[in-house]
């Protein structure tokens, strides 16, 4: 019995990502640098200590550009959808590039210049995928098929842009001061509170997205994610585990709409 091309064209589409899932997850174990050692049991103390002092100066002043080049992209999707897949993949990439150099290494006080391995060389590689989407503008932006559930999305988007906390002498605390929806460091300049609003893109993209780009941006949203949550048992944490459930919760529906319906490949 002669085999459904189909179907073995399926086949190895999923061994091709369980392949690509491997990677990510052997890169999101990478071991930290730091200029001063630490025992493996500190990683934790080490990545916590690193986050404390990025994004540093002057890259800090920088969050309002990220703001509104959000929101000019999210009208040019509205008005001219046709012209805004290219854009979106080179912002995107480009985004990623600024992420991995501002929040992927930094001078701390107790381990010195510290370099999150794994974050950069992550972040590097989801800038690579997305430029390359961009110049064979792979990326097809339409509006033709959004409904309500795509609109009950929104909110989860909508918070990581807004980013609403503030790092107080009790750690960091929730703080929705509007003027947040331009100013937000963490927006445009830290992955995790990035990453929902390009999912929340792609997903609305649906089915126009190019697939290993695709389920790459997702699954290592679903990676950090998932450790963020760790958050919620300290006391001085507890509200930025609450800011990463939009990347958990955008990365698991994009997985999942990945199985239901595959994006279209035009990866050639």
């Amino acid at each position: 019995m002669l085999a459904n091309p189909s179907t073995t064209h399926a086949q190895s589409y999923r061994w091709a990502y369980r392949l690509v899932y491997g990677l990510l997850l052997i890169i999101f174990f990478l071991p930290l640098y730091t200029e001063k050692p630490y025992l493996p049991q500190e990683q934790g103390q080490v990545i916590n200590a690193l986050l404390q002092v990025t994004p540093a100066e002057p890259y800090r002043a920088l969050a309002p550009f990220f703001h509104l080049a959000t929101i000019a992209l999210m009208a040019l999707m509205v008005w001219r959808p046709e012209r805004a897949g290219r854009l979106v993949a080179a912002y995107m990439g480009l985004n990623y590039l600024v992420i991995g150099w501002v929040q992927g290494q930094g001078l701390t006080v107790d381990y010195g210049y510290v370099v999150h391995t794994g974050n950069v060389v992550a972040c590097v590689l989801l800038a690579m995928i997305w430029l390359r989407v961009a110049w064979q503008n792979q990326l097809n932006i339409t509006l033709s098929q959004l409904n309500w559930r795509h609109y009950a999305l929104a909110p989860l988007a909508l918070l990581a842009f807004w980013s609403p906390a503030a790092v107080t002498a009790s750690g960091v605390m929730p703080d929705f001061n509007p003027m947040l929806l331009l100013t937000s460091p963490a927006y445009g300049l830290t992955y995790c509170l990035t990453t929902p609003v390009f999912l929340f893109w792609l997903i609305i993209a649906l089915p126009n997205v190019p697939s290993l780009a695709y389920r790459i941006t997702a699954f290592n949203g679903l990676l950090y994610g998932l450790i963020n949550q760790a958050a919620w048992f300290d006391p001085a944490g507890w509200w930025m585990g609450f800011l990463h459930l939009p990347l958990l919760g955008l990365s698991i529906i994009a997985l999942w709409l990945a199985r239901r319906q595959l994006p279209v490949t035009r990866e050639g």
